[in-house]
């Protein structure tokens, strides 16, 4: 995972999360990779990645935390569905 950029971790959890195929240990491996590296992310692979988890019912408090600290000083920069996803994600 660690060579994937942010949007394609996000898409690989989007993926997964859509087709509500289960795998606990690859949603695990994605919030440790993608939690220290959100500062790289797009907004929208940051709420892509939410909307994933918060969709395949996944906790990831750790992630979630590292999301609210990344997302909300660059709130600005998120489209309104992007926002969306977010709000619904928490």
């Amino acid at each position: 995972l660690d060579a994937f950029s942010g949007q394609g971790v996000a898409t690989l959890a989007w993926s997964y999360a859509t087709l509500q195929h289960a795998q606990p240990d690859l949603f695990d491996a994605i919030a440790a990779e993608a939690a220290p590296r959100l500062r790289r992310f797009s907004p929208q692979a940051i709420s892509t990645i939410a909307w994933a988890f918060a969709t395949a019912g996944r906790p990831a408090p750790a992630l979630f935390e590292a999301i609210a600290d990344e997302a909300a000083p660059r709130l600005a920069e998120f489209a309104p569905q992007g926002l969306a996803n977010l709000a619904w994600a928490f």
